[in-house]
């Protein structure tokens, strides 16, 4: 028999972490274990909380899931009435504990823990100029060299240490920091990255995304915007803009894929209803004669309803996902067709048999899933087979936090549509266009980042960042 260790999804693009801060509540690492439990689907390598009752720091870390890190006998070495956490998905530094966060040091001006999603395009290079000057890092994730700037910078405060080496760092952050008298919250000026405000009662807290709220019981206030920081205390929210304002460019893939569908993000709005509009729009774009339109489960749902809606043609479910799915699975001896993926999803002949199907999924990034899939399909009896996906063509890899193939292995790079379709062997294939996708999206079209349809990048590359980066 074969141990058989999946990659990360292989036709999914992932985000890479959750980040949750509370302020003001005697319980505040529960309720920071409860907004992490919310946030699962951002990282599920790790997770951290880090919890202070004004004089000493608690921290507990471990790998796996939420729900099986945090037992009651930890939760209880957790004391303190503010809290800061973390869930990990490895896209800078590799998969060990020691890179897992909340970040924690002591220094002069105190215990601080620092948790971040994103990445910084100029981690490395910042990195060997701190190493130059004797700063020892302890892991592999870039999101320490903050915590290194922080105890570099010569400005006189915490706060203003805080504010300096943030301005120093290029690229995505969203940020929670916890110090000796609250939480500091910051998110770069291009917003690429979502983060919220909420309150309950009496506390202050903030999440990468409002469904962490929603278990809680507590209420959205409204988002930290592009280049905004906040800080938590006893005095309250106290609201600064250190940062050089810049035009937005939120993730597009946050309302395509990555945020839950239940959340509101980017000036509050619901990400199911983008997701079925976005199908809606789909369906006008690429019309096709069917019987039945099917998502691919859980991502696909939201698109294949608008698709449904928009296009006429019945909505069902076609597609069984198994929500038990370990990352280890052992493959038996005896060869089954589409193992990897039979594991994850089955088809429903009653629904596929003798008909033609439209098949909707969010994103398409190797291909390689999707071929199995309308497979699949086609033996469970499906008469024709229409592949559609809810976003743009995935030209380009993503360096701003989200984990994502090389170029060579995103399909769209180098293939075209007819090409792809065959390779999937899909009857017809079609993807939402660019400007579909954005005159969809809430707010304005162009204040979102599209480099991964696009390969413009919002934030421009030095020439060294470009040779890191390997761009050419």
């Amino acid at each position: 028999m074969s141990l058989i260790m999946p990659c990360k999804t292989p036709d999914k693009l992932h985000e890479e972490c959750a980040v949750f801060g509370i302020y003001g509540h005697k319980e505040a690492a529960n309720l920071a274990y409860l907004g992490l439990y919310a946030l699962q689907h951002r990282g599920q390598e790790g997770s951290g909380i880090a919890a202070s009752d004004g004089e000493h720091f608690h921290v507990e870390k471990g790998m796996g899931l939420v729900a099986d890190i945090y037992t009651k006998p930890v939760l209880k070495n957790l004391p303190g009435h503010m809290a800061i956490g973390h869930n990990r998905y490895s896209t800078a530094g590799g998969s060990h504990l020691k890179n897992v966060q909340p970040l924690t040091v002591n220094f002069a001006f105190g215990n601080l823990a620092l948790a971040h999603n994103g990445n910084l395009i100029n981690a490395t290079m910042l990195r060997h100029e701190l190493e130059a000057y004797g700063a020892i890092f302890q892991s592999t994730t870039d999101s320490e060299v903050i915590i290194h700037l922080i105890a570099h910078s010569r400005a006189d405060s915490l706060l203003a240490r805080i504010i300096d080496a943030l301005g120093q760092v290029r690229g995505a952050f969203s940020v929670v920091v916890l110090t000796d008298t609250g939480v500091i919250a910051a998110r770069d000026p291009y917003g690429l990255r979502p983060l919220c405000l909420g309150r309950l009662r009496e506390s202050w807290m903030v999440a990468s995304e409002t469904c962490a709220f929603d278990l809680i019981g507590a209420d959205f206030v409204r988002d930290i915007e592009p280049g905004e920081l906040v800080v938590l205390d006893e005095r309250g929210v106290t609201s600064l803009k250190p940062f050089t304002q810049v035009q937005p460019a939120m993730c597009i893939f946050e309302y395509v894929y990555f945020s839950r569908p239940d959340s509101k993000i980017f000036g509050g709005h619901t990400v199911y209803a983008t997701r079925k509009a976005l199908g809606r729009q789909l369906a006008l774009e690429s019309p096709v004669d069917a019987d039945v339109v099917i998502p691919v489960p859980d991502s696909g749902v939201p698109a294949a309803l608008g698709f449904s809606e928009g296009s006429g043609i019945p909505f069902d479910i076609g597609l069984i996902r198994n929500h038990y799915v370990g990352r280890t699975f052992i493959e038996p001896e005896q060869s089954i067709r589409h193992f990897g993926v039979k594991v994850k999803l089955n088809a429903v002949p009653e629904v596929l048999a003798g008909k033609r199907v439209v098949v909707v999924d969010d994103s398409l990034v190797r291909g390689t899933t999707s071929r199995k899939i309308v497979k699949m399909l086609r033996h469970a009896g499906a008469k024709e087979v229409h592949m559609r996906i809810s976003s743009p063509p995935i030209v380009s890899p993503c360096f701003y936090g989200i984990d994502t193939p090389t170029k060579k292995e995103l399909i769209a790079s180098s293939h075209s549509l007819n090409e792809i379709r065959k390779y999937i062997t899909a009857d017809s294939l079609a993807y939402l266009s660019l400007q579909g996708m954005l005159n969809t999206a809430p707010g304005k079209p162009d204040h979102y980042c599209n480099a991964c349809f696009t390969e413009r990048y919002p934030i421009p590359f030095t020439k060294a960042e470009e040779l890191q980066l390997g761009l050419f």
